[in-house]
This record gives structure tokens, C-alpha cells and sequence, in this order.
């Protein structure tokens, strides 16, 4: 059972296991034919009950309070298995594969955990352990008739659960991307270094049987492996979850910052249906504000549209061609220069409605590269020689 670590850490993760698994209640109550949503209720649950009955403060309350010397073993083993069988039940169901074989492999997986948490309880009724042991039961009865069975029932269940998830997730981890890759990559070895701790206590449990004393394995080495497992373990599981949101947000972030220049030359363009709400940034999530900057700019480029010259376009696009850029990038260059032209336009001489049907193509355009190009210095230089020489030519 667990070490003479402080029992509040326990509690602490514990309590927050079990308030997650309540959240989730009201959707379990809406899916109740979700096996996948039962199999994270189920395992929310047992990780929860298991890190209360674990704690040192609790072994030594249960023992106390039934008056039952060691009744906290059968409690804490019998968690500990379903806590593992849960683990495996929701890889099984997470990962992707035919609906046939996820329910033959899940009802095995619940029958077999079943029957290996009541015989974990059932064997120990059937044994007599006398001695209170809070930190060193294996090994103490390791040669004890019926308790051995209940002590080795516990740890090959779990060890053999959290080697099979491992393997699943590892497995699984090869066929997938992104953050779900990465969730994966990390819950392999927390179920990996779960399966080390039953191995080091089948050891110690094994060096009894021999008349060796291997006990340190059980109360000093295993009960480190706890930390990193949990921790390891609660990312694997929140990675996947939180990425795409994260990496939405990233995205997004990024998209605001290459708008910039675009939004300081169109923002005090004067459009009806543009979006001016000043949205703070510091309660509004990314994506909304990207929507929002998005739609303002598009709307300031519509209202732009009469004011737009398909001239100062033409000498622009043939100058960004002799200074060797491709089309494409002579194209966004000088849609910059006729925009930056507009806004000049539409400043000065607020009445002029011609060209409405040339650009209305704008509308639909990638902002980005047109940001992009207002920034360059390949625009300002289109807007500053290259459109005079234009309105020059024009007017003589």
C-alpha cells in the first residue's frame, strides 16, 4: 500500500479526479449508450477513490474505524484493479476500429476486472492478516495463504492492463497526428512506468517466497514511481484535449499579427456594415477577434471598391514585373499600391462612385499576402513612384 508520503497530495488529486468525473455527470446522463464517455466516468472514478483510500491518513482511519486490522488492503487493491481495467476499457474505446471487435474487447475487459476485483475482496475474507501493515503488506504477507493469491491477483491484473495499454497506445500513436500523437507518445510510458511498479513489487513478493528480503522495493523504490505516473498521465490525457483548441488559438494569434498592417491602413475607412466594436482582448478568446478583424477588413475593402483604380493597378502589376517578382506576387503587390491609392482617394474626394464593377474580386481575396505586401517596402515604393508617374501620364 502507499509509503509515509503526506496524505494531502493524495486528497488534493484525489478530490479533483472525483469534482472532473461529477462535472461530467450531466453528459453521461444524456449518452447513456456513450461507451466511451462511461469508460472516462468510470475511470475519473476509480483514479479519484483510489488516491483517497490510498493516502496513509486514510489506510490507517479505514483499518481504525472497522476495527478490522488491514481492511483498508482489500479497499485500496480492489480500486487499484478496477482503476486498471477502466484504463484499458477507455483505450479500447478511444481508439479508433470495427464496432464489433471494441465490444467483444470491452465486455472481455469488464468481465475479466470484475471478477479480479471480487476475488481480490474474496480472497482476503479468506485469509487472516492480523497485523496491521500500512506501507509494507505485500512483502509482510507475501507467503500468507489466500492473501499471497489477493496480492498477486492485484498486481498482474494491473501490470498486465497497463502493459496492454501501453502497447495500444503506442501503437495507435504511429497512426495518428498532432497533439493525439503526442497525448499518446506520453500516456505509453506513464501505463509503462505504472507496469515497472507492479513488476518491482512481484519481485519483492517473489524474494519472500525465496527467504530473500527484497522489502525496499515495496516501501522505499515503487511508491516513486507514483509522482511521475500521475503527472505523466494527467498530461497524456489533457494533451489531445487541449491542443487543437491551443493550437487554434496559435493560429489565430499569428493571423492578427500578420493583419496588422492591413487593419492600420483600412481601419478609419469609413464602411456602414463594417464591425467597429472595440472587442478587449484580454476576455475575448483569438478566434473571435480574428472573426471580427476579418470581417471589418472586408468590409472596408467593399467600401473602398468605387475608389479603387484599375490604372494605378496596371502600372503597379508591369513595374513589380520588371523588378523580377512573379505574377503572383506582382498581383498582391499591386493590389496594395491601388489600395493604398483608394484610401488616398477616398480621403480626399469622398464623392467619386466609378470603377465599382473592377474590384469587386478584393471581397474574396486572401488578406494575409495583401497585409504582407502593405508592409513590404515593395508597396510603399509602388505608392510612392510608381502611382504619380501614372496620374501624371494621365493628366497631361
Amino acid at each position: 500500500m502507499a509509503s509515509g508520503t503526506s496524505s494531502l497530495s493524495f486528497y488534493i488529486c484525489g478530490i479533483m479526479l472525483l469534482l472532473v468525473c461529477a462535472l461530467k455527470v450531466p453528459a453521461l446522463l444524456r449518452r447513456r449508450h456513450d461507451t466511451l464517455l462511461r469508460a472516462a466516468c468510470l475511470l475519473l472514478f476509480a483514479a479519484g477513490c483510489l488516491m483517497i483510500f490510498a493516502a496513509p491518513a486514510s489506510i490507517v482511519a479505514l483499518n481504525g474505524f472497522t476495527g478490522i486490522p488491514n481492511f483498508a488492503a482489500p479497499v485500496v487493491y480492489a480500486t487499484m484493479t478496477a482503476f486498471a481495467g477502466a484504463s484499458l476499457l477507455l483505450i479500447i474505446n478511444w481508439r479508433p476500429a470495427a464496432p464489433d471487435g471494441t465490444h467483444r474487447f470491452s465486455r472481455l475487459c469488464v468481465y475479466a476486472y470484475t471478477l479480479a476485483t471480487i476475488a481480490v475482496v474474496g480472497f482476503f475474507w479468506a485469509g487472516d492478516a492480523p497485523v496491521e501493515q500500512v506501507t509494507l503488506f505485500d512483502a509482510h504477507y507475501a507467503n500468507t495463504p489466500y492473501i499471497r493469491e489477493m496480492i498477486v491477483t492485484y498486481l498482474v491484473a494491473q501490470g498486465v492492463a497497463m502493459i496492454a495499454a501501453s502497447i495500444l497506445c503506442w501503437r495507435w500513436s504511429g497512426e495518428v497526428r498532432g497533439s493525439l500523437r503526442a497525448g499518446l507518445r506520453i500516456l505509453a510510458p506513464a501505463y509503462l512506468i505504472n507496469a515497472c511498479y507492479d513488476v518491482m513489487r512481484l519481485v519483492a513478493v517473489a524474494a519472500r517466497w525465496t527467504g530473500h528480503d527484497l522489502d525496499f522495493l515495496v516501501d522505499e523504490v515503487s511508491p516513486l514511481l507514483a509522482a511521475p505516473t500521475s503527472v505523466l498521465g494527467a498530461v497524456g490525457f489533457t494533451v489531445p484535449l487541449v491542443g487543437p483548441r491551443l493550437a487554434g488559438t496559435v493560429h489565430a494569434v499569428r493571423q492578427l499579427r500578420l493583419l496588422a498592417p492591413l487593419w492600420r491602413t483600412l481601419r478609419q475607412v469609413p464602411a456602414q456594415s463594417a464591425v467597429r466594436t472595440s472587442l478587449p482582448w484580454w476576455r475575448t478568446p483569438p478566434t473571435v477577434l480574428l472573426t471580427g478583424r476579418k470581417t471589418a477588413l472586408y468590409d472596408a475593402l467593399l467600401a473602398l471598391t468605387p475608389y479603387c483604380d484599375p490604372d494605378v493597378r496596371a502600372t503597379a502589376y508591369h513595374a513589380a514585373l520588371l523588378r523580377g517578382e512573379d505574377e503572383s506576387s506582382a498581383a498582391v503587390a499591386a493590389d496594395a499600391v491601388m489600395i493604398l491609392d483608394a484610401v488616398e482617394q477616398q480621403r480626399t474626394d469622398p464623392g467619386r462612385l466609378d470603377h465599382v464593377a473592377q474590384t469587386s474580386t478584393l471581397r474574396g481575396q486572401d488578406l494575409v499576402p495583401l497585409s504582407l505586401a502593405l508592409a513590404s517596402w515593395t508597396a510603399q515604393d509602388g505608392r510612392d513612384h510608381h502611382v504619380p508617374l501614372e496620374k501624371a501620364a494621365r493628366h497631361e
